[in-house]
């Protein structure tokens, strides 16, 4: 994830109800947080963790699917940023072809294995010359690693990649959930998709024939507090989270989910709702 904000320092828990004998301390709780890079076991693991725990794909991919069942055609679906390829798949099945851009080639490996038949374009979105359009885009979690100032411009790149009649869904966290709330206390970082709806509408008005902003509850649980903790951290790894000094302690991380992320019979519960915007592009080529 990336911003074009300051990120301020990071912040010690400030509770008076949390102490540090609250839970077990351990040696994995000492020091800063850590700095997962996506080609690493320890990302790998986090990474493992969170979709182990979480409702994400299964809310996510029933809502996807009903408005997939809601297109007049179904020829080409892109996907932008497909990471490892889950949502690639479940939605590729029900198009005649899949493109997928993906930069990672940690994550092109899982890519082809999970979507075997699809189109795999490693270059970034904004370098990359695509000579078709799609009935469905999709650009989810992508908008993170990009600074904000180059949103608008992106999104209107992507749009010009949805057919006449198409659909381009845009998928980012919602930014007053409670993983966002962790992320802006201890980095700084907050991410916003709804400001720039209108600023693409006003942009590009001869394609924009519609849009609509729905938000997904979507939960990560657990009844581990190691693996809560692991998980946070794998959360507070925004693009701007290198450039802290000094990084956040994890002792800190660990009092942040035992204060707000406690639930009274025994779990965790850290919510990641997301903001999905639904863009129709005018039936008329423009």
């Amino acid at each position: 994830m990336s911003t074009s904000s300051t990120p301020s320092s990071p912040r010690s828990p400030s509770s008076p109800s949390w102490s540090p004998s609250s839970r077990p301390s351990s040696a994995a709780d000492s020091g800063p947080v850590r700095v997962l890079d996506v080609s690493t076991a320890a990302y790998r693991r986090a990474f493992e963790l969170f979709l182990a725990g979480t409702d994400e794909k299964a809310v996510t991919h029933a809502h996807l699917a009903r408005l997939v069942s809601r297109l007049a055609r179904r020829r080409v679906f892109l996907d932008v940023g497909a990471g490892e390829g889950a949502t690639t798949a479940h939605l590729g099945r029900h198009f005649e072809r899949t493109v997928a851009l993906e930069p990672s080639a940690a994550m092109r490996e899982k890519l082809r294995e999970v979507c075997p038949d699809a189109v795999v374009v490693a270059e970034p979105v904004d370098g990359v010359d695509l000579g078709e359009e799609a009935d469905l885009v999709l650009l989810s979690h992508v908008l993170y690693y990009l600074p904000e100032d180059r949103w608008l411009p992106t999104l209107s790149r992507v749009l010009h990649w949805v057919a006449p009649g198409g659909t381009l869904l845009v998928m980012l966290q919602s930014p007053d959930n409670a993983c966002m709330r962790m992320v802006e206390h201890f980095t700084g970082t907050r991410f916003d998709l709804r400001p720039s709806v209108g600023r693409l509408e006003a942009r590009e008005p001869e394609k924009v024939a519609g849009w609509s902003l729905e938000t997904l509850d979507a939960r990560y649980r657990t009844d581990c507090f190691a693996d809560a903790v692991d998980v946070a951290e794998f959360m507070v790894n925004v693009p701007g989270l290198p450039g802290l000094d000094p990084l956040p302690a994890r002792a800190d991380l660990a009092a942040y989910v035992d204060r707000h992320f406690a639930r009274p019979d025994g779990t965790y519960v850290i919510g990641h709702a997301h903001d999905v915007l639904c863009v129709r592009r005018a039936a008329t080529a423009a």
